[in-house]
């Protein structure tokens, strides 16, 4: 069966205009655009220590120190022949597992009720990559979904239309999962591949039209792209001024920055924040956003990964209709936009990727990448069983 969703196009169109960007204008207090930041003049030595006579501290009185930890659990680390350790730590995965029943049941014990939503209604999924479609690891180089996920997701899209909507680059993301079944949207939201549509002109006039690899029209919608040379200009001084930090890896998603200290040793997590905090500091027209050992630039602009869910369901044609049910899968804190649009519109629902306690805007939760695939292969045999109904 042929997907009728269309296929994404792999490369950017003619460059928008910075006049084409005015609609966000308003909320930017301060350009930078035309002192970017050399990486040769940055603040620390080559050894890494601090030219300025500031603070360590800093971190911790702003509060990204116990951020970057409350943000970043760490792995439990057994003892050899220690029972009582073992016992411990079972009991506290069980009382986890438990509270989030409570709060957020499982999607999978919870499948006929959802189901019973969807009757009569048309899905759209949305899905995150990292830790919901594939484990997360060491190297996010190596984050690869299964084959067996990337048959399932397949699937899915071959029976809703499907995005995933990632913090990685647009085409970092489409690279790891090689489905043009699908959309895509990078960079938690601010680099979206969707459908064509005219209604969108009304609502959000700085998008461009171009057509995929197959001929059909397709949006590209850029909502940051002035900060392109900014944000390159920040990648490279991170990457100077992290270079001695052991593990530390800082990663360019186009329109936002990583900067990645799982495999950092904890006691250099208040240098690299500290590091960060002064590259950012400098840049009034950024932000510093939290991940699972990560910290994440950002433009200072009204766009996350609620906001593409509104335009992707917008530019589907599917804002104002009714009979319509969205899905968002995904397990990290950038995720809460997207839920939130959900519960709050009441015309969809969220479910939280965690095995932790985690407080969250999700209905339902599943525990790990696993759960998510045997969901979504409930999904498309329920379709599947519809469909045989039909033909009867």
């Amino acid at each position: 069966m042929e997907s009728a969703h269309g296929s994404p196009v792999l490369t950017d169109p003619v460059p928008i205009s910075k006049s084409r960007l005015g609609i966000h204008s308003s909320l930017l207090t301060f350009s930078q655009l035309d002192q970017p930041m050399s990486p040769t003049t940055s603040k620390y030595t080559r050894s890494g220590s601090r030219k300025s006579t500031a603070s360590l501290d800093d971190v911790r009185f702003n509060g990204w120190l116990d951020a970057m930890k409350a943000s970043s659990p760490p792995r439990k680390k057994l003892l050899k022949g220690s029972c009582i350790q073992v016992a411990s730590i079972d009991n506290e995965i069980e009382d986890n597992i438990s509270w989030m029943q409570l709060n957020y049941p499982s999607a999978l014990d919870c499948f006929d009720k959802i189901i019973e939503h969807a009757k009569n209604k048309k899905i759209a999924m949305f899905l995150d990559y990292d830790g919901t479609l594939s484990p997360i690891v060491d190297d996010p180089d190596c984050a690869f979904m299964s084959e067996a996920m990337r048959a399932t997701v397949r699937s899915v899209a071959k029976y809703f239309p499907t995005a995933i909507i990632s913090g990685r680059s647009r085409d970092k993301v489409y690279d790891l999962v090689k489905l043009t079944e699908l959309y895509y949207a990078g960079s938690h939201g601010m680099d979206i591949i969707g459908p064509d549509s005219d209604s969108l002109s009304k609502v959000h006039p700085d998008y461009v039209k171009s057509t995929d690899n197959q001929g059909k029209e397709i949006t590209l919608f850029q909502p940051a792209r002035e900060f392109l040379s900014m944000i390159d200009q920040v990648f490279k001084t991170l990457v100077e001024i992290t270079k001695d930090i052991k593990g530390a890896k800082v990663e360019n998603h186009k329109f936002c920055v990583s900067v990645h200290y799982r495999n950092v040793e904890e006691n250099n997590w208040k240098t690299i924040g500290q590091r960060v905090h002064d590259v950012v500091k400098d840049c009034p027209r950024l932000r510093l956003t939290h991940g699972r050992k990560v910290l994440e630039i950002r433009p200072v602009i009204d766009w996350n990964k609620g906001k593409a869910v509104e335009f992707l369901l917008e530019s589907l044609g599917l804002t104002d209709r009714d009979n319509v049910l969205s899905i968002y899968i995904g397990d990290d804190k950038t995720d809460e936009d997207a839920f939130k649009v959900l519960r709050d519109s009441k015309r969809g629902f969220g479910i939280l990727v965690s095995s932790i306690r985690k407080e969250s805007n999700a209905f339902y939760s599943l525990h790990d990448p696993k759960e998510v695939m045997k969901f979504l292969q409930l999904l498309v045999n329920w379709k599947r069983q519809q469909g045989r109904k039909q033909l009867i």
